[in-house]
């Protein structure tokens, strides 16, 4: 008998398994010293206790490369059930191609419960992601500890959030710092909708996480230390998922809910031996993050010094007890006909508990609460096209709201007193002013005889700048919502449109520097007198601009119209257009990569707008690099809009026997038949990725010897794989070679000839963010040469922006 120990510790070592990454049938693994480690030695799966009484045991994994002292586990198979001292336990794969881990006694404590055939010879491995997969013999997965996750998740782990319409994963912390039991706090999707995510207290929301909308992607990414992390949404008819991942050979990194009801995303930190914090929510800094902490119809108000809560337009401070909170209509609804108004928030996080109205228009989802009279609010958002655009719809309260650096519009339903409450104050002071004037008036009979003349002449000048705008049918439906400025006040602020004032000129009139009363700096467009083409930009850019709002997206300030007069107000951006900087050699070096690779994500981002998420489907027509205007942070800001065009329902694509734009940008089946559509602008915007990698202009004939244009030249060297050679020779060194090299392969597949080989401008913003995004291999593009000539009768079809020379005829070599 004395045999026995000796036997059974031999036993042991023939049958666990030490430090191998695989665990098949013949062997298994024996508490509390046996582990597998991946192949890379990145992660350990294994026995541990988290306190030092070593009274309870875990089957879990953690990272094999962090000392001791700083363990951290990333997942927990027996959470709720322990290995309990004197007990060993033993984890195995059965005969039914299951996971099982038992104790001493044959009591199973964990199993991973899936029914599989032909599963002999199935085995567990552990990944280098941290992933621990069961597979059959032929290699398929039949289960994984991603699906399963416990506190935490890792990068490449597709979480779940719903599938079907229902909660598919659970994300829950530990109970305590040294408690892996299931805690109060979890992470999950919505039950009532797909478009949100849950941190919860108990049953309790502690944290609202808004998503985006069906069939839609959205990507994100952000920077910690020298590496990126990318956030992924992915939403289709059947599921909603989030990844994260990040740039090969960075830190570990990792998302955790920790047992206090904090998510945090953490970086390791090799030099410290610790986990850095890159962001996490609740944010400390924002007292009124939680859920709802700022009450009914108030919102917590991010974007400010200090972060605080704040009433919605249009509500005042709920005064009616001391402890309360929360905000009050200043003025209660009617709901009689014209008497309630929408006002737009901008930038705001749209509140909980929405009523979500598939496949609407704006103006359909608009009318669908403005008919209600119990509907409060709503929000609107084009995703991926009329058919799948999201219409959200509020009845009562609004809760848990928020305005933060990016949000989208909230339409919200107002009394009409409320909505024009400062004129209606304005006219309660005039009135008796106005009766005075009016006996004054009375006195002076005569004098307003001869001044009839001037006030005709003044209905006059109202009627003929009404005539010009309401040319459009977006007036028609909608308020303009933007401020009129008269001529006297431009003059003045323009020092009577000085020359020392000019800012730039263009084909349509001139931009002057101005400075509005109280030293507000602007930038007025002052349009060529008498230019028909002019009153049709001019009508455009007012109705469009004013519509539209993103921080890629110049911002209208206001118009003036007065007899021949046509001016247009923006804000002041001092450091004027990209091609001021780009193809100038002594400012050039101002745009180092960084720089460019910014500018470039910056315009994607603002066409993605245009053309997906706003309210409207826009084309812009004439994207070049005159008309991308940086701020003083070098973000970039796309202008002149005189030349888009708006697409309404579901349509796709527009022809027109009046090309404009500028050669050289325009697509070729635009060019050639007046055919436009989204991919016009990808077009343009390669156009543009191009010259912002190279520095030269779309025809540089003089700089690019053999060469026709940018585009045959970059197909070339791409091609023969010398793409660096196009490179900007100030920032060739400075430069990361992976992210130049997929501008460039961008670049030529948004210049492909055939418009449906052109990605949408969702796929591209989604592939420069994200470096594991798979390219499209272009094929060689078409390149236009120009021929000026025809009579006066057949240019008159086909005009260019900048200048007066007509495109009568493009040819493809």
């Amino acid at each position: 008998m004395a045999c026995l120990p000796v036997f059974i510790s031999l036993l042991f070592l023939i049958s666990s398994c030490k430090g191998d990454d695989q665990l098949t049938q013949a062997n298994r693994l024996i508490s509390p010293g046996d582990v597998l480690i991946s192949k890379g030695r990145v992660f350990a799966l294994g026995f541990f206790s988290p306190t030092a009484s070593n009274q309870s045991f875990f089957l879990g994994i953690w990272y094999h490369n962090i000392s001791e002292s700083e363990r951290t586990y990333v997942w927990v198979a027996n959470r709720d059930n322990p290995i309990t001292t004197p007990s060993f336990a033993t984890l195995a794969i059965s005969n039914s191609s299951n996971l099982v881990l038992s104790d001493s006694g044959n009591h199973t404590l964990w199993t991973t419960n899936v029914t599989a055939t032909g599963g002999d010879g199935a085995y567990a491995a552990l990944l280098d992601s941290g992933n621990l997969v069961l597979r059959l013999p032929n290699g398929t997965t039949i289960w994984q500890s991603f699906d399963h996750p416990t506190d935490t998740l890792l990068m490449g782990m597709r979480f779940l959030v719903s599938y079907k319409a229902q909660v598919a994963m659970r994300c829950i912390a530990w109970k305590g710092p040294d408690d892996p039991s299931t805690g109060d706090f979890s992470i999950s999707g919505d039950p009532s909708s797909n478009l949100q995510i849950f941190l919860w207290n108990g049953t309790r929301p502690y944290i609202r996480f808004i998503g985006f909308g069906p069939s839609s992607m959205w990507s994100s990414v952000f920077s910690f230390s020298t590496s990126l992390i990318y956030e992924t949404s992915v939403s289709t008819d059947d599921e909603f998922y989030i990844i994260y991942t990040t740039s090969d050979g960075s830190p570990y990194k990792r998302l955790q809910l920790d047992y206090t009801g904090t998510l945090k995303f953490l970086a390791w930190n090799d030099s410290a031996s610790s986990w850095t914090v890159v962001v996490q929510r609740p944010s400390p800094t924002i007292v009124c993050d939680p859920y709802a902490s700022c009450g009914p119809f108030g919102y917590c108000d991010a974007t400010a010094a200090i972060p605080r809560c704040q009433c919605l337009d249009g509500f005042e401070p709920d005064g009616s007890n001391s402890s309360s909170r929360g905000c009050r209509r200043k003025q209660q609804l009617r709901c009689r006909g014209r008497d309630d108004r929408f006002v737009t928030m901008a930038g705001m996080k749209v509140p909980d508990k929405f009523l979500h109205v598939r496949n609407r228009s704006f103006d359909e989802c608009a009318a669908e609460c403005s008919r209600n009279c119990s509907c409060t609010a709503y929000a609107y958002a084009n995703l991926t096209g009329a058919d799948q655009a999201r219409c959200l719809l509020w009845s009562g309260e609004l809760a848990d709201t928020g305005r933060a650096n990016i949000g989208e519009n909230l339409y919200l339903r107002l009394a009409d007193s409320t909505v024009n409450k400062k004129k209606s104050d304005i006219l309660k002071i005039e009135l008796p002013v106005i009766t005075s004037l009016l006996i004054l008036m009375c006195i002076c009979l005569a004098w307003i005889c001869k001044s009839r003349g001037i006030h005709r002449s003044k209905e006059i000048q109202k009627k003929h700048r009404l005539q010009h705008l309401k040319d459009s049918s977006e007036l028609e439906n909608d308020n303009l919502e933007l401020p009129f400025i008269c001529l006297e006040d431009i003059v003045t602020a323009t020092n009577n449109f000085s020359d020392h004032n000019m800012l730039g000129k263009g084909g349509f009139g001139k931009v002057y520097k101005g400075v509005l009363e109280g030293g507000k700096e602007v930038a007025v467009k002052r349009l060529s007198k008498g230019s028909q083409q002019g009153v049709e930009e001019f009508r455009n850019e007012v109705v469009l601009i004013a519509k539209l709002q993103h921080r890629n997206l110049v911002r209208l300030i206001s118009y003036c119209i007065h007899e021949d007069e046509k001016l247009l107000i923006y804000e002041y951006l001092p450091n004027k257009s990209l091609d001021t900087f780009l193809f100038d050699a002594k400012r050039k070096s101002v745009l180092d990569w960084t720089t460019r690779f910014m500018i470039i994500k910056g315009i994607a981002r603002g066409l993605l707008y245009l053309h997906q998420d706003s309210r409207l489907t826009i084309i812009h027509r004439d994207l070049k690099a005159s008309n991308i205007l940086l701020d003083t942070n070098m973000s970039p800001k796309i202008s002149d809009f005189g030349m888009a065009r708006i697409f309404e329902g579901n349509k796709q694509q527009e022809n027109t026997t009046r090309v404009v734009g500028t050669y050289g940008y325009m697509s070729p089946e635009y060019a050639l038949e007046g055919s436009f559509s989204v991919k016009s602008d990808t077009y343009s915007f390669g156009v543009l990725l191009l010259e912002l990698v190279s520095g030269l202009k779309i025809s540089s004939p003089h700089l690019i010897m053999d060469f026709q244009n940018l585009i045959t030249f970059a197909w070339s060297l791409w091609k023969d794989g010398n793409a660096m050679d196009l490179v900007d020779s100030s920032i060739r060194e400075s430069c990361l070679l992976h992210e130049v090299l997929r501008c460039i392969q961008i670049a030529l597949s948004c210049v492909q000839d055939d418009p449906t080989a052109r990605p949408l401008m969702s796929s591209i913003v989604f592939m420069l963010e994200n470096e594991t995004a798979a390219l499209p291999t272009p094929k060689e593009p078409a390149y236009l040469t120009a021929m000026v000539y025809g009579t006066k009768d057949t240019r008159e079809n086909k005009e260019r922006s900048v200048n007066n020379v007509s495109i009568t005829a493009l040819e493809g070599r």
